[in-house]
């Protein structure tokens, strides 16, 4: 097993006390230690990709049960009526602080404008 905190987390192998709120044979989803919303849940496949760079087309199909994933969590989050944001950060340029791809449900309040910076 890798060191990557993530892949150990997300295979529940860290002695994390990580709340989940998903989990099959592929993903985890769990709270982001450091939210940024009132809902910030990190979609997180069990197997080490490290960037979204990295993918390949034999990946399509997980990113996709992620996005499916993110989605259901936020119904069940009570996030569509107001909405919410769907996160990929990559790399440091893009903000990506570990590296396992990683995608981020963030809602609960109103989100800031993505802005021209």
């Amino acid at each position: 097993m890798s060191e990557c905190i993530f892949c150990k987390i997300a295979n529940r192998l860290s002695g994390s006390d990580a709340e989940y709120h998903f989990e099959d044979d592929q993903i985890s989803a769990f709270d982001d230690i450091n939210p940024q919303a009132p809902i910030h849940i990190l979609i997180v496949p069990k197997r080490h990709i490290p960037t979204i760079a990295d993918i390949v087309d034999s990946d399509t199909e997980l990113l996709g049960r992620m996005v499916r994933v993110a989605s259901e969590l936020a119904k069940s989050h009570h996030l569509n009526e107001n909405g919410y944001r769907l996160v990929f950060n990559v790399k440091d340029h893009g903000g990506q602080v570990v590296d396992h791809i990683h995608l981020h449900l963030l809602g609960g309040r109103q989100l800031g404008k993505m802005n021209n910076n």
